[in-house]
């Protein structure tokens, strides 16, 4: 059975996709109570259509939309999101409303938020899952960060 860290690698393969084709470097993976991989999205604002893409097309967002429309949340609870970077505060909020019981991350949103600086397409908010996800009426488990190191890598060069 695969770890952590083997998932984490996996939205970072994802994250690396999503770069190549234009799209920014985050990916994320649904990852089912066996430990199989279920689902998986990489950031999909500029494929998603329209004269400006769809901005809240992020790989959490559209991975737990994925999940929500395939699975019961009685199933979603046993399984796990691994995403790339720390979920910000809507793709949080998409995972508690698909139903998910687990969120593992790699780079923290201030982690992301100094790297970025204050770019027009990515203004991060200094707000961690963990706030988000507490404030909700059940408990939803938060592990990260985790190999900050590598997934800062995928960012590298992309946002200057």
């Amino acid at each position: 059975m695969m770890n952590h860290e083997d998932y984490l690698r996996r939205t970072l393969d994802i994250a690396r996709h999503a770069r190549e084709a234009g799209n920014h470097p985050f990916g994320a993976i649904l990852v089912g109570p066996e430990g199989e991989i279920l689902l998986e999205a990489g950031n999909a604002h500029e494929g998603a259509g329209g004269e400006y893409g769809d901005r809240t097309a992020h790989a959490e967002r559209v991975l737990m939309t994925q999940a929500s429309q395939n699975y019961p949340p009685e199933f979603l609870a046993k399984c796990t999101m691994y995403a790339s970077a720390e979920p910000c505060a809507m793709c949080a909020g998409s995972a508690y409303w698909a139903g998910i019981g687990r969120v593992v991350y790699g780079m923290s949103e201030a982690d992301l938020g100094a790297l970025i600086g204050p770019h027009p397409e990515n203004l991060t908010m200094n707000l961690p899952c963990r706030i988000v996800l507490s404030a909700g009426q059940r408990q939803i488990e938060v592990i990260g960060p985790l190999l900050e190191e590598e997934s800062r890598a995928v960012h590298e060069g992309f946002w200057s």
